[in-house]
């Protein structure tokens, strides 16, 4: 067992986790998702999954690491959370540009440490949601998913067929040109119709990135 689904077990998730899973499959509509990303279970889980991520050291544009919470008592913690959601403003995204393969940089935004907090709890309840709902043979970004299964996959096909060429495609800027408009629709047609989260979403989105302005 993975240490993701060791955490998902201990804070008794699973459960809930695989029931929205069978419930996207069936197409249900979600309306009531605020109280379970809220849940304390939820919460806890998110701040340990955060802090077991190496990132945790580093601070936002706010300066906070995870440390900045580790001395808080777990009933101030949960109610801090809940307080500071009835008012949320996501702070100024720090960016920072990494090298990638071919010598250019790829930007890279760095929330801070509350609001990805915020985002992790949003993404533990929402990610069954989506993954029910998902192609079977997509395998970035997703989880228990990885380049191994993506390989697996092209030799299955070769074993099968005659391929005689790969394409290697990347698009230019993807993640800072994608139409937030189009991609809360998604959501919604996915079956996230609970309109709270998805204001919580579109704030998220629309949080200004230091020396940059606004991500359209």
């Amino acid at each position: 067992m993975s240490t993701t689904m060791r955490y998902w077990e201990y804070y008794n998730m699973q459960e809930t986790f695989d029931r929205l899973y069978e419930e996207s499959q069936g197409n249900k509509s979600f309306h009531g998702l605020y109280e379970l990303i809220t849940s304390e279970n939820n919460i806890l889980l998110a701040y340990r999954t955060i802090k077991s991520n190496k990132g945790s050291k580093t601070a936002g544009t706010d300066l906070f690491t995870i440390d900045n919470y580790k001395p808080m008592y777990k009933k101030e913690f949960l109610s801090l959370v809940c307080k500071q959601l009835e008012i949320y403003k996501p702070k100024a995204v720090k960016r920072v540009f990494i090298p990638k393969s071919n010598g250019d940089k790829r930007p890279l935004g760095i929330p801070t440490m509350f609001d990805r907090l915020i985002q992790q709890m949003i993404r533990q309840i929402l990610e069954p949601i989506c993954e029910a709902k998902f192609y079977e043979h997509s395998y970035g970004f997703r989880p228990m998913r990885g380049t191994k299964h993506a390989i697996s996959r092209v030799m299955f096909l070769i074993s099968r067929n005659t391929f005689h060429y790969a394409v290697d495609i990347d698009i230019k800027g993807f993640f800072d040109n994608v139409n937030h408009t189009l991609l809360l629709k998604q959501l919604w047609n996915m079956g996230i119709k609970d309109k709270r989260v998805l204001k919580l979403i579109y704030l998220i989105l629309k949080a200004p990135i230091k020396g940059f302005g606004i991500p359209k």
